[in-house]
């Protein structure tokens, strides 16, 4: 099946894993609407929302690049209504946006915990609440609406938490999220999903993360792949799940995950976190 036609909006996709959902569904013929704070150039952060609406364009799709904070409700809610007015609706949701800081308890400054749960549960929260008019609207016209939440199955695996128990906490509300609206828009026929990595994802993230090796991540494009066999699938079977990413290609008829491989041949990938 294809994206062609429908409409993503997806936050945090100037660069990273939401760009190469983005590009991924840009092939298909697919609107995007860029939803993220990078307007301008960062020499630490590649990539902003004009590159990334270039990049779309280049790859087949409509990007409507728009400077957004997903922490203000009013922004988000002026976003939404500026792409279903450009596209006319909007079908899909990807709530990609993320803060991380994997710190301790003593160590977590309040200024980041209340990033982590401004953008990741917050932010989260937002979108999907200014979307969901849109979403109900595709779901009555037939087009299959979807909300995807990059984030991780649920566990309550004290390993998971005593690390770095705000991110966790974090991400965490973002998987609630779609535990929550899963059934709640169930009779709507929106389907609410999550995504998560079996192995580390090469992107900007890994600088934060003291131990990662890149050599022994995956590509984007394994994350990309599997968000759009999710997001071609019929919402009314298709929700309330937390997908890992090699699982759902497997059972899309993909074996061969060599070429997600940032080292090619590879075997002996990092394990991304709360994954058992």
């Amino acid at each position: 099946m294809s994206l062609r036609g429908k409409t993503l909006f997806i936050s945090g996709a100037s660069r990273g894993i939401g760009l190469a959902i983005a590009l991924r569904a840009a092939k298909d013929g697919a609107n995007i609407a860029i939803a993220a704070k990078s307007d301008q150039p960062n020499p630490k952060l590649p990539g902003t929302i004009h590159t990334a609406a270039e990049a779309i364009e280049a790859a087949g799709g409509k990007a409507l690049p728009m400077q957004v904070d997903i922490r203000d409700e009013n922004a988000v809610a002026a976003a939404a209504k500026k792409c279903a007015e450009r596209f006319g609706g909007l079908d899909i949701l990807v709530n990609n946006a993320s803060a991380i800081s994997l710190t301790g308890t003593l160590e977590t400054p309040m200024k980041r915990f209340d990033l982590m749960f401004g953008v990741n549960v917050r932010g989260t929260f937002v979108c999907s609440q200014a979307c969901l008019p849109y979403l109900q609207e595709s779901a009555k016209a037939g087009r299959n609406p979807h909300i995807l939440n990059l984030s991780p199955p649920l566990s309550m695996k004290p390993r998971w938490f005593a690390p770095h128990v705000a991110y966790t906490m974090a991400k965490y509300g973002m998987s609630m999220c779609v535990l929550g609206m899963a059934e709640e828009f169930r009779r709507d026929g929106i389907g609410v999903n999550a995504l998560w990595p079996r192995t580390v994802i090469a992107t900007a993230a890994l600088n934060v993360i003291a131990l990662a090796d890149p050599k022994r991540a995956r590509k984007p494009e394994i994350m990309a792949d599997a968000a759009h066999a999710i997001l071609t699938r019929d919402p009314r079977n298709c929700t309330g799940n937390f997908f890992i990413d090699d699982e759902v290609l497997a059972s899309a008829g993909v074996t061969d995950l060599d070429p997600y491989a940032v080292t090619p041949g590879n075997k002996q990938f990092q394990p991304d976190f709360f994954v058992d």
